[in-house]
């Protein structure tokens, strides 16, 4: 029991330690209580550090900012437009037709591995493979009938998709617009001593600003690179398959492993084992050898400084709070987490060199 004593007298005795450790408990306290109602809070908060990029570059070309705050958010309303009345339909139509076809690619699925007992009759039989696409067949069933049932018809769910439209950009424009008046209020909660939640704030902040914007970026161009591939071999579902890849990057290391599967299934049904299906595989191994050692590098550096596996534990831990959007800022809430406790072991050590 001393031994506890001794540890908390030693790591708290700073009012600023204990303030940055109780500001952290908040951070989790509300996403865990009120996360889903806050989701919108938190996904303007992102596209504002996002689109504050740009207002910065304009800012420090000599415009007024206000000028630069509705150039930008004028950008981003168009780009919200582009994709609500372009990308949206056509991914909904492709949605619509993969459900719709997905038994004759699971038939087809089964007619090509119906191939592989004639000639690896001591691996696997008939019978297994018949077994699996059964079970896999009652559960495409499912999956189908709860997709076309999805639709804009439903009166709740379209009404939250309408408060979001209106209130997300209404966000995202007063954050930019009040930016330096929102950090003020927020600064007038930090005791006077704050010198350890500047570090640590500006820290964060660097952090996921580059991070944002280097996953924005490499989102857009793996989704082209992807779909310029897809349409060049006149692969199926093309722009669906694409914005899912796109889309996947956001997870490191799962997203890719998870996208790719439904890319195989979908490209050698309609290949088959034909030269195609290998040079589109070879071409899409491409795109994703690229993205590993060529953009994340260059957009990110050593931005976001953290071990292969405190990613993975990030993704598990936030997504188990916080499900699929825990999966989704897990990169920005695991940087908020490694900036405390870096900032809590520099100022420990800190002190301990004074004594």
């Amino acid at each position: 029991m001393r031994l506890v004593t001794d540890w908390f007298k030693r790591n708290f005795s700073d009012p600023q330690i204990v303030f940055l450790t109780m500001g952290l408990i908040g951070v989790f306290a509300i996403i865990l209580i009120m996360g889903d109602i806050l989701l919108p809070v938190f996904a303007s908060i992102v596209i504002a550090y996002l689109l504050e990029g740009l207002v910065g570059l304009m800012q420090r070309s000599g415009i007024n900012r206000l000028i630069s705050v509705l150039f930008v958010f004028s950008l981003f309303i168009f780009g919200m437009s582009a994709i609500l009345f372009g990308l949206l339909p056509m991914l909904s139509v492709q949605v619509s037709q993969f459900a719709k076809g997905l038994p004759a690619i699971v038939a087809e699925g089964q007619r090509l591995l119906m191939m592989l007992p004639e000639r690896y009759p001591d691996i696997i039989s008939i019978e297994q493979i018949q077994q699996v696409f059964a079970q896999a067949r009652t559960e495409i069933t499912g999956a189908t009938q709860q997709l076309l049932s999805l639709s804009v018809s439903s009166v709740v769910g379209f009404l939250t998709l309408i408060v979001y439209l209106v209130l997300m950009p209404m966000m995202v424009f007063f954050f930019l617009k009040d930016k330096e008046t929102i950090l003020r209020w927020f600064a007038d909660f930090v005791p006077g001593e704050r010198g350890l939640a500047t570090k640590v704030w500006d820290e964060v902040d660097l952090q996921i600003a580059n991070y944002v914007r280097g996953k924005f970026w490499e989102v857009v161009i793996v989704w082209a690179a992807t779909y310029a591939v897809f349409a060049y071999f006149d692969l199926q579902y093309a722009m669906l398959l694409a914005v899912a890849v796109g889309l996947s990057v956001i997870v490191p290391y799962v997203g890719a492993t998870v996208v790719t599967v439904p890319v195989v299934v979908i490209a050698w049904v309609q290949f088959g084992t034909t030269p195609d299906f290998a040079y589109l595989m070879i071409a899409y191994l491409i795109v994703q050898a690229i993205d590993g050692n060529v953009l994340v590098p260059l957009l990110f550096g050593e931005v976001v400084n953290l071990h292969p596996v405190a990613i993975i534990l990030s993704i598990l831990v936030f997504g188990g709070i916080w499900g699929f959007w825990g999966v989704f800022f897990a990169i920005p809430l695991a940087t908020l987490v490694n900036a405390v406790f870096h900032g809590w072991s520099k100022r420990n050590a800190e002190m301990a060199a004074a004594r």
